[in-house]
């Protein structure tokens, strides 16, 4: 897997993915930045956000629950000296749906922690990963 950078101005650069996916970042303008896109920090939360959302999703679709809705949310504990790292990050998935079952659900985001979300487990040798699930009803 492979992606390249390339610096724009300011403090404004484009990233895009092998698979020819582009995404701005941008910095703060305090910091000289246009704030013209996410951080770099807020694009690997939401990355986390995405690869364990995959999973979820495709588990409880594999388990045939009526999903309706996932919302995930990360939130990210730095560190206050530099490199300023992710020091904690705690999920929360909120998950919507019909007749959900609770195992189901549990599993679901036990599996995707525990074994198959690739972002997680690059993260989580270095930072406290955390996280929680609930059942949204209508």
């Amino acid at each position: 897997m492979k992606a390249k950078v390339v610096y724009v101005k300011g403090l404004q650069f484009v990233g895009e993915s092998e698979t020819g996916h582009a995404i701005v970042m941008d910095g703060n303008r305090e910091f000289g930045g246009e704030d013209t896109g996410p951080r770099p920090m807020e694009l690997l939360l939401m990355g986390l956000g995405g690869c364990t959302g995959m999973d979820v999703v495709s588990i409880l679709k594999k388990k045939r629950q009526e999903l309706e809705g996932l919302e995930i949310i990360i939130d990210g504990k730095k560190a206050e000296e530099h490199p300023k790292r992710f020091t904690d990050i705690t999920i929360e998935f909120r998950v919507k749906g019909k007749n959900l079952s609770e195992e189901a659900v549990k599993r679901a985001v036990e599996l995707s922690m525990e074994k198959y979300c690739s972002v997680k487990a690059t993260l989580e040798e270095k930072t406290n990963v955390s996280f929680k699930y609930s059942i949204v009803s209508d």
